[in-house]
This record gives C-alpha cells, structure tokens and sequence, in this order.
C-alpha cells in the first residue's frame, strides 16, 4: 500500500509539473456568500467528496492591530478563547470536538487570528453552537489571565528567548521597522505580557471579536440552504457595536541602511538581511517571490549553490516574503555560519548575488523550475478542504479577496525575467536594507 502511494504521488507530482497553469480559471471554487444583518459574513464552498466539513471562524485583528503596553494580546486572547464561555467549561470546547470525532485548533498572525475545527458534516450545528457561545459569552475571568498568561510567557521563552532563529527574527523587524505595528512580534514583549489586564482583555473583546468583525468560511460536505439556516440560528441574534476605526500609522520610507548586533548563546552566528517590499496584492510579489526561490529553494539554486556548497560558509539558508495585508519585508536568512567564515563574508556573497540579478537576466529554465514549486505546492494543498478553507481565508484577510490566491497564479505566469530585474533594481538597495547578526557571546573564565 505504501509503495502504491508513493508511486501514485509521483505520478501525479510528474502530471503537475509537465501541467502549465495559464490562467486561473483552470481551478475552479465555487464559493457562496451570505453576509448576516449584523454584519458577519459566511463563505461556503460545497465539496461532497468524503462527509467531512472545516468550520472556521476567522476575526480580523493580529498583532498589528495591538499598541505598545498590550503587544501580545492578539495571541494571548486566542488563549483565552478556549478558558470557557456561557454554556461551555473551561477547556470542554476541544473536548467537545474530539468526542464528536473532529479536531480543532487555532492561530494568530500579523494580521488576523483564526479558530477552526475539522469534524463530520453532521456535526455542522455542533461547531455553529460552540463558535457563537464564545464569539458572544467568554467567560473571562482573573484566574484564567493568570494562568494562560503563564503559558504564553513559557511559550515566548521557547519560541524566542531561547530560539536562535525567534531571537535573529525578532531583532530584524524591531530594527528594520520604527513606527508600525509590524515591529513588534506577534507573541508580545515580555514586558507587556507581564502587564495586560483583565480590563485590557475585556476591551479587546469588546472591540474585535464581534460578528461585524469575524467570517466564517465553511468548506466540504453540506448544503448551502441548510448551512445559512443554522448560522442565522446561532450568529444572527448576536449585536455588533458601533465600528471602531481602524488607524495604522504607515511605516517611513528607510532611508539608509540599518545594523545590528544581537550576542547569544550560540556556537556559530546567524544572519538576517531584510528589504522592505509592498503589501500582498501589489504586482510586485510574484516577481519577488519567484525570485526569492531562484535564489535559495533547492540545492541548485544560486546562493544555496554558492554559499552551503562551494564555499561551505553555513548550514542552512533560507527566504521568506511577507504576503501580508501591509507593507512587509524580503529576508534571506543564513544559519549556523561555519566558524572558517564570518555573517561579513556571507553578506558579501549574498549582496554580489543580488547585484548580478539586477545586471543580468535570469534564465527561463529558472522561471519554470520556480514558478513549478510555486504553483505545485499550492494545487497539492488544495487537496483538502481544510487548506482550501485556509487558502481563502488568508485571502480574504489580506486581501479582502478569499479566491485572490487563483488570481495570484495567473501573476507568476505573466511575471517575466525582465520583473524580476526590475524587482531587484527596486527594492534591493543599499538604504533599503536592514542588516541583523546574530554573534556568539565571548566566552569569560575567572582567572585560578
């Protein structure tokens, strides 16, 4: 069974990539829309494939939406969501679900926080009834923000204080941001952690986590009818207060080159090189992103090539860039930097590597390969209707578009070698840059 498996994923792997994907037309979605008096607004995508739904509740607020003193309470209350409500105990939500034969979680980024639980379809009005308990009667109370509260101090610890990798990251974009929200890590400072209140926590309930501010996308087996039927039961009766107004304070223009040192307890260093580039659907993205990939994604890629095997300068590389509902960053990432070498030597290589870029074009069979990976890992995930759901939902949250993410398909398609040039003459210059080194601490013996 296990080698048919794997045979029949080759197979289809091989299909996918030989496949060109002209346009976005050639997947299809059918998404059903339904916006409740109050505000709330359902997304239904109807697959009878296997008897299963995804129920997922998605609040718009993440970390950007937070001020210095409350950095953190985005997550921290995505915690608390769980402590119990009106009719459900503390932490009988999950179990709730699990009995009924589901699984749920939930997360929280920069932009928006989302809950979600995977069960049978009959169990439709089961997650409606769950959701709109605590979406309108969370229990909070002293006891449960000092015990959540505890859990994400420890998570911080492992995620940031004691992770190389949380430590390097949390630097750049405190260092390569000044005045937006983006600056600060979704998790919180630990000093605010310390600090947030009952009364902050009922306030931020009161403000985000309301019908007017919430979508609920449900994909897989159900019928659309029925599935408005039971939402207006359970979330129609719900207020929306008066809507707050959202201001974020856009981020200056960077105009020279940022720098820091961060000393850890660490054998080898880390480096950070981060470029701001545009918000999520800004034209630009896909030519960064397939550039990002031509440049670290496998072992033939340019900088993988030059730095990890020709030069053996680190272990490990890798770039990211930011799809989110503001301007965000471009990064490239090197780990574990060999002690024969130092982060100057790899910030060379990696700035020579982008020059080349802006004074040659990359090759078409570099564009195919990237735009292959790209386009590959998307239709696999789009196997389930979980990932569909999620799909549309981080969409919808930065875009205000939940199908944007087959709309981004037919970008990479028109993005040529000549964008990608552009791109990097644009946006990977010297004032643009932020700069972050992670440096051992010296070691320090008593004299005997």
């Amino acid at each position: 069974m296990v080698r048919t498996s794997i045979v029949c994923y080759l197979i289809l792997l091989s299909l996918l990539l030989c496949m060109r994907i002209s346009t976005g037309t050639q997947i299809e979605i059918d998404l059903k829309e339904h916006r409740l008096k109050n505000g709330l607004r359902l997304f239904m995508h109807e697959d009878h494939s296997s008897p299963i739904i995804s129920f997922q509740v998605w609040y718009h607020v993440g970390s950007m939406d937070e001020r210095p003193g409350i950095t953190g309470i985005s997550h921290l209350f995505e915690h608390m969501m769980f402590k119990g409500s009106k009719n459900v105990k503390p932490e009988e939500h999950s179990r709730i679900i699990q009995l009924n034969g589901g699984t749920d979680n939930a997360f929280t980024t920069k932009d928006f926080t989302a809950y979600f639980q995977n069960l049978p379809s009959s169990k439709l009005e089961l997650a409606a009834r769950l959701e709109a308990d605590r979406m309108e009667h969370l229990q909070l109370t002293k006891e449960t923000l000092l015990s959540e509260r505890d859990v994400v101090k420890e998570e911080r610890r492992l995620r940031v204080d004691n992770s190389l990798f949380g430590k390097l990251n949390e630097g750049l974009y405190d260092t390569a941001f000044l005045v937006h929200p983006y600056r600060w890590p979704v998790i919180g400072w630990m000093s605010d952690l310390e600090t947030i209140s009952l009364d902050d926590c009922k306030t931020f309930y009161q403000t985000y986590y309301t019908p007017g501010n919430a979508a609920i996308i449900i994909a897989g087996d159900m019928d659309p009818g029925n599935t408005i039927s039971v939402i207006e039961k359970y979330f129609g009766s719900l207020s929306t207060p008066v809507r707050f107004k959202e201001v974020i304070h856009p981020e200056p223009v960077q105009s020279q080159q940022r720098q820091k040192e961060i000393f850890a307890d660490t054998q080898f260093p880390w480096l950070a090189i981060g470029y701001h580039i545009p918000d999520t659907d800004d034209d630009d993205i896909p030519a960064l992103e397939l550039l990002g990939n031509i440049l670290t994604v496998g072992r033939s890629s340019r900088l993988y090539r030059k730095l990890i095997y020709e030069e053996k300068a680190a272990l490990s590389l890798f770039c990211s860039v930011d799809k989110n509902r503001n301007p965000g960053l471009f990064t490239i990432t090197v780990g574990s930097i060999r002690k024969e070498s130092t982060p100057k030597f790899a910030e060379t290589i990696i700035n020579e590597s982008l020059e080349e870029l802006k004074k040659e074009l990359v090759t078409e069979r570099e564009i195919e390969k990237a735009r292959n990976k790209i386009e590959t890992e998307l239709i696999f995930g789009l196997q389930t209707n979980f990932v569909r759901g999620l799909r549309m939902g981080f969409s919808m949250e930065r875009t205000g578009d939940p199908l944007w993410f087959i709309k981004d398909l037919e970008r990479y398609e028109r993005s040529t070698a000549e964008d990608i040039q552009r791109v990097a003459k644009k946006y990977f210059t010297q004032k643009n840059r932020t700069v972050v080194r992670l440096i051992p601490k010296k070691e320090t013996r008593e004299e005997p």
